[in-house]
């Protein structure tokens, strides 16, 4: 093995093979597409592999990840390379910027919300820990020491930035782009590179370009949804009534009049249509330049969102600002549409400008960046995200479980389904029955996972003759509270418990329950996306450009949402559990394709006697 800078005595098996090849990328300047499933050690082997042919080169290694537990780990796995090898290694973690953030009560704000009052704050010479970094053209001494600090601790993670910044009254997020010129490594999350603004300012800070950049993206199979979610804008009729709200607050009676003819434009849309319908770019804004100039409105917005920051910090005129720049965004690979739903209080109208396809963002960073390494445990397949993230010229490397095969039972159980046209009480009633026999055979916890909460709760009403205590997942968890339904979790694994959550919630991925802990996951359905505007356009735009729309654009992303909820059963090489898949479309060849070839799956109805004699067979063992 050429790598040096590997952080342990030896690669695990299978790991060598990932080392080899991310060092090979490196090399060669190219890019590397990986599927290797969890416990091959992807955040060791890439960094190993990247920093062993970058430290004297000049290049950068940004390590790109859209949790913060992984920002964790990969800062922790540098130490453990830097402390083993005695080098010299300057890293940082650069997260959000509202989190780097020492102002109080600036938690709660959206990310756009927070950088217009920060920058009113920086502006109006309001932030002591900024107007701390300077002294004249120079550093002042409070920042010089924190640097120095910053550089003696490196990689320094993001609580050790606060707390060191803190001690020197500095701006953390400032101070630690001052530390990221000199840093051989800095890990941070997707939109520091594919947000082309923030991006732009970035690089600028650190003194980077693309071409000196080494990339290596964790958890890839999150990118293209990041993507289209970072790159969307909408504007609702509740934005614009407390838009107009703010308005009349600074007695700004045009502007408001102006608002209310737009929330009269939402009205008119909303008139015409059923629930939704295509939009074009150029018939919106002249209804909005017959009200004002539109560029000159865009301005006025932004003066007096202002005015407001300095008062409440978050301005609701800054938002209807920053959807109508977006609205005249590019057209390829984005839709206009505009929705309306009945909402607790009345009609919600929505105006989106929705990312159909992320490679119109990450196809220019990928294709400049000097080399690129894109990895996850469940990135099947590979060839659909060389396409869709715009990885043309990328290498594909699928790698088997480093997992015992007869660790784990994979099983199809296919007697029900989920599918919108077949929902009813037989078939909730069928779902929970089974449900119910595997949850009380299983030695331990089980989690069920289904495709949405409405679902979930419909079947849960059937499920009488459970023995097991049940937990469930509820929308819109904070950190606090996912982590005290799982300390509960954890604490019922000798008499066993279930928890009941869906495919896209807070317990379907980042979670790891090890060992003892979860002994078998059922997911129940797909989770497919509902066949809206958005969906239908994104098939649309995959068939022209790629001839596999709904390949692309509708089934696979839903199968990444079923491994990832598998994927929470099995996470060391010493686990053991069963993972059952409950729908009867998961049998069916165009469905079955999409599980990764190391599966071996049996597909029966007699599931009741395989899971009793794989967990016999271990107490026996």
């Amino acid at each position: 093995m050429s790598v040096k800078l590997f952080p342990y005595d030896k690669p695990r098996p299978v790991q060598d093979i990932l080392i080899s090849e991310i060092d090979n990328t490196v090399k060669n300047n190219g890019q590397l597409i990986v599927h290797a499933p969890t416990g091959l050690g992807k955040t060791s082997a890439s960094l190993a592999a990247m920093l062993s042919n970058t430290l004297d080169s000049g290049k950068l290694v940004v390590f790109l990840t859209s949790m913060h537990t992984q920002h964790k780990l990969a800062i922790s796995t540098i130490r453990d390379i830097k402390e083993k090898h005695n080098v010299k290694i300057i890293g940082i973690d650069v997260i959000g910027k509202k989190h780097l953030c020492l102002q109080p009560g600036v938690s709660n704000l959206s990310a756009s919300d927070f950088i217009d009052y920060c920058k009113t704050l920086r502006n109006e010479g309001k932030c002591k820990f900024y107007k701390n970094l300077k002294k004249g053209d120079d550093y002042s001494k409070k920042t010089k020491d924190a640097v120095k600090e910053f550089k003696r601790a490196s990689p320094v993670q993001t609580e050790e930035a606060l707390k060191i910044s803190g001690n020197h009254e500095v701006c953390p997020y400032e101070t630690g782009l001052i530390v990221g010129k000199e840093s051989h490594v800095i890990v941070t999350d997707y939109y520091y590179l594919f947000n082309p603004r923030i991006r732009k300012t970035f690089l600028a800070r650190i003194g980077k370009e693309l071409e000196d950049l080494v990339l290596i993206v964790d958890e890839a199979h999150n990118l293209p949804s990041r993507i289209k979610d970072l790159s969307s804008q909408n504007l609702s009729n509740i934005t614009l009534n407390r838009a107009i709200s703010e308005a009349e607050e600074l007695n700004q009676d045009k502007l408001g009049e102006i608002l209310r003819e737009i929330n009269k434009i939402f009205d008119y849309y909303s008139e015409n249509i059923e629930y939704e319908s295509y939009m074009r770019m150029e018939e919106f804004k002249d209804r909005i330049s017959m009200l004002y100039p539109y560029d000159d409105l865009i301005e006025l917005l932004d003066e007096n969102a202002e005015h407001i920051r300095e008062q409440q910090k978050t301005s609701y005129l800054g938002t209807v600002a920053n959807f109508l720049e977006a609205w005249q965004g590019e057209e390829e690979g984005f839709a206009r549409i505009f929705t309306k739903k009945q909402g607790t209080r009345g009609i919600i109208k929505n105006m989106g400008y929705k990312c159909l396809h992320p490679g119109v963002i990450t196809g220019e960073v990928f294709a400049k960046a000097s080399s690129s390494v894109v990895m996850s445990g469940t990135l099947t397949p590979t060839s659909m995200y060389k396409e869709v993230l715009g990885l043309y010229r990328a290498d594909e490397l699928t790698l088997k479980s480093p997992f015992p095969d007869e660790n784990r039972l994979n099983i199809v159980v296919p007697k029900t389904s989920t599918k919108f046209t077949h929902r009813n009480e037989a078939q909730y009633i069928e779902i929970a029955k089974i449900i119910t026999n595997i949850v009380n055979m299983v030695p331990g916890n089980s989690a069920v996972f289904f495709p949405s909460y409405k679902l979930r709760d419909n079947v849960q009403l059937h499920m009488k003759g459970l023995e097991k205590t049940v937990l469930k997942e509820t929308q819109g968890l904070n950190k606090t509270e996912r982590e005290e339904i799982l300390d509960k979790f954890k604490q019922y694994k000798e008499v066993g418990a279930v928890l009941l959550g869906v495919s896209s919630g807070s317990f379907a991925e980042g979670i790891d329950l090890p060992g003892d802990l979860l002994k078998a996951v059922v997911v129940v359905g797909l989770p497919l996306q509902v066949p809206d505007l958005e969906t239908k356009a994104v098939i649309k735009y995959y068939d022209s450009k790629f001839g596999k729309g709904w390949d692309y654009g509708y089934l696979f992303p839903a199968f990444n949402k079923t491994l990832q909820s598998a994927g929470r059963c099995i996470r060391s090489d010493t686990d053991r559990g069963v993972i059952v898949f409950l729908d009867e479309r998961y049998s069916w060849p165009n469905y079955a394709k999409c599980f990764p070839e190391d599966y071996n799956l049996r597909t029966t109805l007699l599931y009741t006697s395989l899971i009793k004699n794989f967990f016999e067979k271990k107490q026996k063992e």
